[in-house]
């Protein structure tokens, strides 16, 4: 892996959205409102369920986030597609944190199962990434991986075969 750490705090990955982490043109996280996590407190390129690398992180939980206000009015709850779109956004970290080139897109999703809710008392998400494949070669370079998305302990969320993709163009 490049010589990036192994966890990264808020400001590490408000650094990622403005392009300073991993290099102008190349894996970018979005920023506040659209960033989905606080702190990454693992990352690896060949651990996680599969051997293939990992990606564990943490989003808290305030009744002040923006989604709450307007989703929906008297009845606040977090959009489930707000986090795939965490585990979207952990899946293209990863693969900018190996040292691979290119702007991050998500590419699809094979199945996605939603069985609980983010209401404002929640405190914590928990985002759980675990790579199936992960692929360089000189004309893709994408990862495959699996996810889970826990509310104070509490599984959520359940993705597979989420995929996402680098492009140099």
């Amino acid at each position: 892996m490049a010589d990036y750490p192994s966890s990264f705090d808020r400001d590490d990955l408000l650094k990622c959205a403005r392009g300073e982490l991993f290099g102008e043109g190349n894996a970018q996280l979005p920023e506040p409102p659209m960033l989905m996590m606080d702190r990454i407190t693992e990352i690896s390129g060949d651990g996680g369920a599969h051997g293939k690398g990992h990606v564990v992180a943490e989003f808290d939980i305030h009744p002040d986030l923006w989604f709450f206000k307007c989703h929906f009015p008297g009845n606040p709850i977090m959009p489930g597609c707000l986090g795939l779109d965490g585990l979207w956004q952990l899946t293209g970290f990863n693969l900018g944190w190996r040292g691979w080139k290119g702007r991050g897109y998500a590419l699809g999703v094979g199945e996605v199962k939603l069985t609980g809710m983010v209401r404002p008392d929640r405190k914590m998400l928990t985002y759980y990434v675990d790579f199936t494949k992960a692929v360089q070669s000189r004309r893709l370079t994408m990862g495959v991986a699996d996810g889970r998305v826990e509310a104070d302990g509490e599984v959520i969320y359940q993705v597979s075969d989420m995929k996402v993709a680098l492009s140099e163009n």
